[in-house]
């Protein structure tokens, strides 16, 4: 009892005697986050018309496809694999081909292991940062609800894996582009680059994940046993190193992606041909 007496008072609400400037960070985190969901909701509730799609650009012969909208299933492009609007959609629902997959990248993005210590400081304030006062008096981990579904993110990695093929396939069809007779020929734009980009640091921010890391080779007692294991252990951990970086880097470009297709498609900027 007399060692318990001696434990400090539970700091209140932002208390802290740390004299740096410790809010900045997530503070920097809630306006970064908070940004790209205001974006991607909006661009997913605003794909465009069956004429003039917003989130496919094929001026000027280019074939440009929104990340947010890729995989097509249902949609307003060629690209579409199962036809356009189903005729089973709620008729009170905005259709957007983005609701039938955004789901799963930001699925594996949000039970990130990187993104979730980020913003439960910066939205839950669980801790707001280290040495600063808590709202709440105790600590109820990742065994309730909501916080409980961040235990499915191995299986959200299956699922982005799958889509960082898709954007790859996506970005090859970006490097293709169509004449004035209809004939398919090679070449770049500033599109074809940002597609690519998005592709590689998508593949960056995937390729690191914790949870790959461990799949790939981090469950064995002694990895060097299987080089093949061992080598791709260390990818992942060379990539895991600078997860952070990619995290938001791919966050970003990926947003930009659809901001500069969309505005190729609105006509409000033309995409400069390279060759």
């Amino acid at each position: 009892m007399a060692e318990a007496n001696m434990l400090p008072q539970q700091r209140r609400f932002g208390e802290t005697i740390r004299p740096d400037a410790w809010w900045v960070q997530p503070l920097a985190v809630f306006l970064g986050f908070t940004a790209f969901i205001v974006y991607s909701t909006w661009a997913a509730f605003h794909p465009g018309t069956a004429n003039h799609p917003a989130y496919w650009f094929h001026g000027n012969g280019a074939d440009y496809l929104s990340p947010f909208f890729s995989p097509e299933i249902f949609g307003f492009s060629p690209h579409a694999l199962l036809g356009p609007q189903p005729a089973w959609w709620p008729g009170w629902l905005v259709f957007s081909p983005a609701f039938l997959v955004l789901w799963a990248p930001a699925g594996f993005r949000f039970t990130c292991y990187y993104y979730r210590g980020a913003y439960y400081k910066a939205f839950w304030a669980d801790p707001i940062n280290c040495a600063v006062g808590e709202p709440r008096s105790k600590y109820l981990g990742e065994k309730y609800f909501p916080l409980v579904i961040q235990n499915i993110h191995r299986y959200f990695l299956y699922l982005a894996v799958v889509f960082i093929g898709i954007l790859s396939y996506d970005a090859w069809m970006a490097m293709w582009f169509t004449n004035a007779n209809g004939v398919k020929h090679f070449g770049v734009g500033i599109g074809t680059i940002v597609m690519i980009l998005n592709a590689v640091f998508l593949a960056g921010y995937t390729f690191g994940c914790h949870s790959l890391r461990h799949l790939v080779g981090g469950f064995l007692d002694a990895p060097s046993k299987v080089p093949a294991c061992m080598k791709s252990w260390q990818c992942a951990s060379c990539l895991n190193k600078r997860h952070m970086m990619w995290a938001w880097i791919s966050l970003f470009w990926v947003g930009f992606t659809d901001v500069y297709i969309r505005l190729c498609a609105m006509g409000v900027w033309p995409d400069w041909r390279i060759f």
